[in-house]
């Protein structure tokens, strides 16, 4: 019955009510900020290369991406992924997503400790986001305590991970903001539409953690680690 717990429904709810919001926030507000083009005529893919040149990276591969919003940063392929609204985009939006990931990987050039951390829990926490729960949650029904720690253990790493990501995530927007108002590819005026886009990309990450952390609670919970039982 963990499907149709009303203690769980009560936990999913505030989590999924904060993940659309933020996804909604996100869309309007690269929408509205990629109708606003930046003086500098820059794509998002010169703008990532500019600012990577800046510091002195030169082994950073810029590829076009599919999908929306898809961008991304892979440190073990040091390649930055941009999709195709922010490659070829010469908007405010398009800078500020592509400068983001660009800040990723200038974290990684100068060793960012939270990014280091990330990295490491990045493939158990991949298993424990879902097997993680769906053991513990065996563990419940069939009222094995071993099973149900097993599965919160790996659940956790989870749950850690999205709590590294948010520093990781804070920064890179941070660092990208500066960088490309100190190369001139964004005015001061126009700070404030990339940091706008940002902020509400940020949201998505942010509803991650919270999610993550109501789920986590919710189990330790039902295991009787913070006074309830799967009995309740």
């Amino acid at each position: 019955m963990f499907f149709i717990d009303p203690l769980w429904l009560l936990v999913s709810l505030p989590g999924l009510a904060l993940s659309l919001w933020a996804s909604f926030r996100v869309k309007s507000t690269f929408k509205r900020y990629s109708e606003v083009p930046s003086t500098s005529g820059m794509s998002g893919a010169e703008a990532a290369q500019a600012l990577l040149r800046r510091k002195g990276i030169t082994d950073v591969r810029i590829e076009p991406v599919q999908g929306f919003l898809s961008d991304h940063y892979d440190p073990e392929g040091r390649t930055l992924g941009l999709s195709p609204e922010v490659f070829h985009g010469r908007s405010l939006a398009a800078l500020g997503v592509a400068a983001h990931e660009a800040g990723h990987a200038i974290q990684h050039a100068s060793g960012y400790a939270p990014l280091k951390l990330r990295s490491l829990v990045v493939k158990p926490a991949a298993i424990g986001s879902n097997l993680g729960v769906i053991i513990a949650t065996l563990g419940l029904f069939t009222q094995v305590g071993g099973m149900v720690w097993i599965g919160i253990a790996m659940f956790s790493a989870f749950v850690v991970f999205t709590l590294v990501t948010l520093p990781v995530e804070f920064n890179a927007s941070s660092r990208a903001v500066a960088a490309l108002r100190q190369t001139g590819v964004i005015s001061g005026r126009e700070a404030d539409g990339a940091s706008a886009v940002l902020r509400a990309a940020a949201l998505t990450y942010v509803a991650a953690a919270v999610t993550a952390i109501l789920q986590l609670l919710y189990l330790l919970w039902r295991a009787g680690f913070l006074g309830g039982s799967s009995d309740d």
